[in-house]
């Protein structure tokens, strides 16, 4: 864990991933084995994190492609062939779409790292990361929804958007870590990601996002 930051931070990310798995279980009527598997995997990675695996950032091929392989092949498989027609039979629209509300306390923990060192400003509010609209806006949409105040085209360009705002950090934040291609960061890289229990966010919280946006994006077009 990262030393001399407080201790409601680590509290507030774990808690902040808890509430993804939450989310993420009921939006998909409750799918045991899968959920399962998400805590496997991510408990793989935080005991790797524990033990400073994550820390040898020289190490060739990297060590980080253990995490960034696996999830997008991951979350292209489960948006195609059999498993696409699971997530359409299954997903629960409004409750995937309030999943994107931990996008507001993942933002402030980075804020927070940033104040103690461990992120580059760039992946906070205060720079270039507008992630935290998604968050703000994902409630106010998601009851509009509910409500029939607005329609699925309308919930389709908003998770376009949405996605579009995950990449766009996701790719700054991989660019600013101490990793062979680094292009930001140089005076404060992305360190934090190397650490438990923040290795969670790029191993799960990012990729359950990132396919959550995707996989409703393709019901939403099925049924218009």
């Amino acid at each position: 864990m990262i030393e001399d930051l407080p201790i409601w931070i680590d509290i507030l990310f774990i808690l902040t991933f808890l509430g993804t798995i939450v989310i993420f279980y009921f939006s998909n009527n409750k799918p045991k084995l899968v959920t399962l598997l998400i805590l496997i995997w991510s408990g793989i990675h935080c005991i790797l994190a524990y033990n400073d695996f994550y820390k040898n950032t020289l190490a060739f091929p990297s060590r980080f492609t253990l995490i960034l392989l696996p999830s997008l092949i991951t979350i292209v498989y489960g948006a195609t062939s059999k498993r696409k027609q699971w997530m359409l039979d299954n997903r629960n629209i409004a409750i995937s779409t309030f999943l994107h509300t931990i996008r507001i306390p993942v933002e402030i923990v980075l804020l927070f790292l940033f104040i103690h060192k461990m992120v580059p400003e760039l992946m906070t509010f205060e720079d270039r990361n507008f992630d935290i609209l998604a968050g703000l806006t994902a409630p106010i949409v998601a009851f509009l929804f509910i409500k029939r105040i607005i329609s699925k085209k309308a919930l389709l360009i908003w998770n376009v958007i949405g996605l579009c705002l995950v990449l766009f950090i996701l790719i700054n934040g991989i660019l600013s870590s101490e990793l062979p291609f680094q292009q930001f960061g140089f005076e404060q890289p992305n360190r934090a990601i190397t650490y438990f229990p923040y290795i969670l966010l790029p191993a799960t919280i990012v990729p359950l996002v990132i396919y959550t946006h995707i996989t409703d994006i393709i019901k939403l077009k099925n049924d218009l």
